[in-house]
């Protein structure tokens, strides 16, 4: 299924990201039951047509989620397609039977992916990232053609001819000078050498990073959904809900009543209602 699901031209974002990813945001969202009836034609009859559209209804997501991993300097585009893979391997795994909808189980095969491409693509310390880093750079790279270790006085010239630190010069020195080291050694790698690993010297026992990622964009997604849902009840309700319970100084279910002129027991039914709506708008 998953070679099938790859020929699709439409999944793959070309030169044009931002057109895919309007294309992508306008395909309609499933509902609880269009999603479980695709996801059982998929499950049961091994129906690639129903695959093709569970694909589609969350390529949206697939962006969302990629957009979060910006900050390591890779291309959008190639942090969506990956994702995209992710995605296409849930969904050959989905079991409808379980009760759980897709976009909550397809989030680990997606950032897996991703996780994946980034430990692959990202180079942790980046050697220029200013204007003063960059000329240092590519003059000391000339520079090292002739030199081995820069001294005192060779260094002090440098940073004399191009304006910049005694520090900076030494520091670019230094990371010219070293070389990329593999975080955690494959099992190809012989026992003795293992000892030197990163992963055994910089191990961190706070919480991993993976799972930070995913607790933080969950909780991000959680309030974004939240703050929609409670933009869908009218506007009493919402008063009610953010006066009872998002306002530092709540209010009793008596205030309340008194200033819209009903009974206590007519505001707590209002509010249990506003509650069921949230309830339902946050399953969806």
């Amino acid at each position: 299924m998953t070679k099938a699901l790859q020929t699709m031209e439409w999944m793959t974002p070309g030169s044009n990201l931002n057109a895919y990813i309007q294309g992508a945001s306008a395909i309609p969202i499933l509902s609880v039951d269009e999603e479980k009836s695709l996801g059982e034609s998929l499950f049961y009859n091994e129906d690639l047509d129903a695959a093709r559209k569970l694909v589609l209804a969350h390529l949206r997501f697939v962006v969302h989620i990629a957009r979060s991993y910006n900050g390591y300097g890779l291309p959008l585009g190639d942090l969506i397609q990956e994702g995209n893979v992710g995605l296409m391997k849930a969904v050959r795994r989905f079991n409808p039977e379980k009760g759980v909808r897709l976009v909550s189980f397809a989030v680990h095969w997606i950032k897996a992916e991703i996780h994946e491409f980034i430990l692959k693509n990202w180079r942790i310390v980046k050697v220029a990232t200013t204007k003063a880093q960059r000329k240092l750079f590519f003059n000391l790279r000339s520079a090292k053609k002739e030199l081995e270790w820069l001294s005192q006085d060779e260094a002090k010239a440098i940073a004399n001819d191009l304006d910049v630190e005694l520090k900076d010069v030494m520091e670019m020195e230094m990371r010219l000078s070293s070389t990329d080291t593999a975080f955690d050694l494959s099992q190809d790698d012989d026992e003795d050498s293992s000892t030197y690993s990163p992963s055994v010297y910089l191990a961190s026992n706070e919480i991993d990073p993976a799972e930070f990622v995913e607790s933080h964009d969950s909780e991000t997604d959680n309030n974004l959904r939240l703050k929609n849902a409670i933009k869908s009840l009218d506007e009493r309700s919402q008063v009610i809900l953010q006066r009872r319970w998002l306002d530092d100084k709540k209010q009793t279910l008596h205030e309340l009543a008194d200033e819209y002129g009903v009974s206590a027991e007519r505001i707590r039914q209002l509010e249990k209602n506003a509650m069921l709506a949230l309830k339902r708008q946050m399953q969806q």
